[in-house]
């Protein structure tokens, strides 16, 4: 079922339209599949650059590399000359076109297999060559602190600094340039030696030893030059260059060729032009499942083409073997350096991102709790998939560490869930973290739990229940259950304990792990009985039994009290934590009881508690990870809630694409700013808490909206907002209707 007209116009009017070339990394547009995604630019000369990444493309080093750049040229060059020049992302279809009078390049990674098309069609004959560039040409070696320069947070303590190795070039063989980084040793048992969990080595097979990843390029008409370069055998006004990538375990680069070299067999019995017509299904599929679409005034506009173009980089790179990664997701550019020059946050190669190769659970999450409205769980997969595939080393891990089970995961991790050495501390002989910023940094694993709550209400998937819900919920609330002991009153005593990063090794009972678990444990506890056992059952309501109560107290001087002494006649709000010390950064731990935990909200009680609380909140924060959007919305507090999602949707950054937000406290693109303007939009028109749903409850009056979101039990809500007043509303299943209320949301 292909798009309404209504809804293909929609889509389209989101299209970026450019009318002169680039210059360089900086003017490119991004396209992918979800694991294949590149950065496609022109140059003053015509050249057409590509840039390719890929989501599990680590390197012996774990960290995540780009494949390598591909510079098309054309001569003569039909697309010198701006007057005629024309190039669009078309979101539709996911591609990129270049068009100078009827010359016409056409760029797309497939979405159902491995590989890139690149489509030329010319109004006069000309030749084409595809030459590789690569900037990891040769080994070397980076002291400890040309290490932290380069953004590699994780391996910034190392006082022997770290190797870096070289890609390998394949000779041509077939008329097919190939070339590939492979992993002759790896840092991974140097990870577990540094965290004392030797003895787990033989249990957990290496991930980065002999990884192999790389691409085959090749085209019909095409010749290879050398073992970098493909050229044209004639002239010709029609070309296709075909790129294939394949990341696998192999013994040498010759064994991973011949894997690939299969691949391509298998991908090229597909014929070109069925494959592009499949592509444009899943596209077609893709968009046609969720949408929001504002217009009212030129801001609203705005935030109507941020939201679909964050949606569509999302889907770019959201369906690889790894979740995305927030400090630049797989669009991460830059340029060659000299031999010898280290790369910096001003001056960098293609590699290089802020903030490392590790997942920052507090910000990648952001990108993934708005797949949940969009219907997109192919997306969401990754995410969860990561987590659960950790989970018996992260058991082992308590074990050995804890002497009890469950499981815990510290906020920052290496994609296999243990902490990363820079946070755990080089030399560390204990089993605590040395970083007093994640020492205690565990909530982040509820969080994940509350998401795949979500995820499982919204299909009713029992699957995905069984296999990923259950599991996860397994651990982390065995882990609760017995690494805490008791009080005097036989209550649950989180200490030494932190409030997130805000309130670090001082605090006792912080809110965000009890607001989590007091909001999890009772929706556990009404899962199905058919999935769950008594004796799982029996401790989830143990657990909720041996909670403390949320830290209450009151204000001083209209803020949140410092170390929780308020004043006698201060407004009663939520605190962080029942004890706690001066903050160390710029969160409110205390507003994780309206998000990501929902216990208050519109339409539930002490709505006016939560909207004081928010108000006393010490650090108003909506850009970035800030979150003061998506609780302003959850609150119905809508002017608060549209100023924050225009600051979201208007932090552009400083490329030719504004939708490379803005680095703000990460790196380019901040994704989880754009993860978090998407929430905030969402709920901002709808809201669902058991079988209600919620509409316009922090709905601007002079905005319009069309929209199509998902709700639990398998629900859709497609309808018009005007004037805050809602039309064509269809709801399916129909009798889901009976739960759709309107709210009239406040404003301020």
């Amino acid at each position: 079922m292909g798009l309404s007209v209504q809804e293909s116009n929609f889509v389209g009017r989101n299209d970026v339209t450019w009318h002169f070339p680039g210059k360089n990394e900086n003017d490119s547009m991004p396209i992918g599949n979800g694991d294949i995604a590149l950065n496609v630019w022109t140059e003053q000369n015509g050249d057409i650059v590509l840039l390719l990444a890929k989501s599990d493309a680590w390197s012996e080093n774990g960290q995540l590399l780009k494949l390598g750049r591909v510079r098309v040229r054309l001569a003569p060059n039909p697309f010198i000359s701006p007057a005629s020049f024309t190039q669009i992302l078309k979101l539709e279809t996911g591609e990129v076109q270049i068009q100078s009078g009827k010359n016409i390049v056409h760029v797309w990674v497939d979405a159902n297999h491995p590989d890139v098309h690149l489509e030329v069609q010319t109004e006069q004959p000309v030749q084409l060559e595809a030459g590789l560039e690569l900037w990891r040409t040769k080994s070397y070696h980076l002291d400890q602190r040309a290490v932290s320069q380069a953004g590699f947070f994780e391996w910034g303590s190392n006082p022997d600094g770290l190797d870096f190795d070289a890609d390998t070039v394949l000779p041509a063989q077939n008329n097919r340039v190939t070339w590939c980084h492979f992993n002759s040793r790896s840092i991974y048992p140097l990870v577990f030696e540094q965290e004392n969990l030797e003895s787990l080595l033989p249990k957990y097979p290496d991930p980065l030893l002999h990884h192999c990843f790389g691409i085959t390029m090749k085209g019909p008409g095409l010749v290879a030059g050398d073992n970098l370069t493909l050229k044209s055998s004639g002239d010709s006004k029609s070309f296709r260059l075909d790129l294939y990538a394949l990341t696998q375990k192999a013994g040498t680069p010759e064994d991973w060729r011949a894997a690939l070299d299969k691949l391509i067999r298998s991908t090229d019995s597909i014929n070109v032009r069925t494959a592009w017509k499949a592509h444009q299904q899943w596209w077609t599929k893709f968009w046609a499942r969720s949408w929001i679409h504002v217009s009212g005034s030129p801001e609203a506009d705005k935030v109507s083409q941020s939201y679909a173009i964050q949606r569509y980089m999302t889907a770019c790179a959201a369906r690889g073997a790894q979740p995305i990664k927030f400090n630049g997701s797989l669009f991460t550019v830059g340029h060659d350096l000299p031999e010898g020059v280290s790369s910096t946050g001003n001056n960098h190669d293609p590699d290089y991102r802020a903030w490392g190769n590790s997942f920052w659970n507090q910000n990648t999450r952001l990108m993934y709790w708005p797949l949940i409205a969009t219907g997109d769980s192919d997306l969401l997969a990754p995410w969860f998939d990561m987590y659960v595939r950790a989970l018996p080393l992260v058991k082992d891990r308590t074990r050995l560490y804890f002497h009890h089970d469950g499981g815990a995961f510290i906020e920052t991790i290496y994609f296999w869930g243990l902490p990363n050495v820079n946070d755990f501390g080089w030399n560390n002989k204990g089993h605590e973290l040395q970083s007093e910023w994640m020492r205690y940094h565990v909530q982040g694993g509820l969080e994940v739990l509350t998401q795949m709550l979500d995820r499982y209400d919204y299909t009713e998937d029992a699957g995905f229940a069984r296999e990923s819900l259950l599991p996860m919920a397994d651990a982390v609330i065995t882990f609760y259950d017995q690494h805490w002991k008791r009080d005097s009153d036989g209550k649950i005593l989180m200490e030494p304990a932190q409030a997130i990063e805000t309130y670090q090794q001082t605090a006792v009972n912080p809110t965000p792990d009890i607001a989590g678990l007091k909001s999890i444990l009772p929706r556990l506890l009404v899962l199905p009985e058919d999935l769950t056992s008594e004796a799982q059952r029996n401790l989830w309501s143990k657990v909720l039994k041996d909670l403390p109560p949320l830290p209450m107290g009151t204000t001083a001087n209209g803020k949140l009290p410092p170390k929780g002494k308020g004043d006698a006649d201060g407004k009663r709000v939520i605190l962080p934590a029942q004890k706690y010390d001066e903050p160390k950064n710029h969160e409110n731990p205390e507003l994780y009881t309206v998000f990501p935990y929902a216990l208050y909200g519109v339409g539930k009680p002490d709505l006016a508690l939560a909207r004081d609380t928010f108000k006393a909140r010490l650090f108003p924060f909506g850009k970035c990870w800030g979150q003061d959007g998506i609780q302003a919305a959850l609150l119905g507090l809508t002017d608060e809630a549209k100023e924050v999602v225009l600051q979201e949707f208007t932090s552009y950054g400083n490329q030719r694409f504004p939708w490379f937000w803005s680095k703000n406290s990460d790196w380019i693109p901040d994704m989880d700013n754009g993860g978090a303007g998407m929430m905030t939009l969402q709920l901002m028109l709808m809201q669902c808490d058991g079988k209600r749903i919620q509409l316009v409850p922090a709905w601007p009056d002079d905005w319009t909206a069309d929209f199509k979101l998902h709700a639990p039990y398998q629900t859709t809500v497609e309808g018009h907002v005007e004037h805050g007043k809602v039309t064509r509303l269809t709801v399916i299943p129909a009798d889901r209707a009976k739960d759709v209320i309107t709210v009239h949301p406040q404003t301020n």
